[in-house]
């Protein structure tokens, strides 16, 4: 696919009100596709929405809570009889501030998997039927660096994360052959609300970050459209992830090793 195939495609971005999912939102639109984008916030949806029609971009605003799925079923519907069937749907809803597991409450436990897990998974099953119908479409499903190494101080988002792996990757498996693409999506630190919205995350990062130059909402949302206009399977930024994928292949034993003890460490 090149940039000029993305024009008219119709693009549904979750967690769109801020962060990567508003940047992807618009780089889009700036591509020429038409641009659905959902999150619970309206206000901060409407504003995007301005954003981008004064840029000229087509862009269709719709406020949801994707980790219901009654919610999903309901809004999801509206979509095909207003607008269609996307051609492209980003899983990028996802939340949750880093704790380690004695820390975490009883009741965030689930909404962790909820979003982005559950809510990757409804969104998904709702327009699949008529993509398989088609034969045609790309799923890009959003995780975190976190979720291939695993650090201290944040196990209910690093298991949250390394569902969204295992379930692109089962995605990946079912629709073999089916005309659509599935793309795995990941960064290591991005310059985001996501660390003032969530206090006490970033002093968790392992100190090892600092060897993996910090991403901008803007560069990470260019990566996912060069991703999706090359049909990567796999799309990253920057390239040293590369290299700790590497390390993680052959090395997994010492990679880990050097991420547990630079990690953050517990007060006892």
């Amino acid at each position: 696919m090149s940039e000029n195939q993305l024009k008219n495609k119709l693009v549904i971005i979750t967690g769109a009100s801020s962060g990567i999912g508003e940047e992807t939102a618009k780089a889009f639109a700036k591509s020429g596709s038409k641009v659905i984008i959902i999150a619970r916030n309206m206000e901060k949806l409407s504003q995007l929405a301005l954003t981008i029609t004064k840029e000229g971009g087509l862009v269709f605003p719709y406020s949801l809570d994707i980790s219901d799925y009654k919610q999903v079923i309901d809004r999801t519907n509206q979509i095909k009889k207003e607008i269609g069937i996307p051609d492209i749907i980003i899983n990028n809803a996802g939340a949750g501030i880093w704790k380690h597991t004695e820390d975490t409450e009883w009741e965030e436990i689930s909404s962790f998997m909820a979003v982005p897990y559950f809510g990757a998974f409804y969104m998904t099953k709702a327009f699949l039927p008529e993509m398989l119908l088609r034969k045609s479409g790309h799923i890009v499903n959003m995780t975190s660096y976190a979720g291939f190494i695993p650090f201290s101080g944040a196990t209910a988002y690093i298991v949250a994360r390394k569902a969204m792996i295992g379930f692109h990757e089962a995605l990946s498996a079912d629709l073999y052959k089916t005309g659509i693409k599935c793309s795995l999506a990941y960064f290591a630190k991005v310059a985001s609300t996501y660390w003032e919205n969530n206090p006490g995350s970033e002093v968790k990062l392992p100190s090892s970050q600092a060897l993996i130059p910090i991403l901008t909402p803007s560069m990470a949302a260019k990566s996912i459209v060069n991703g999706v206009i090359k049909g990567r399977k796999h799309i990253y930024s920057p390239f040293h992830l590369a290299i700790f994928n590497f390390l993680i292949q052959f090395t997994p034993f010492i990679t880990r090793l050097i991420i547990y003890n630079t990690g953050f460490k517990r007060k006892n």
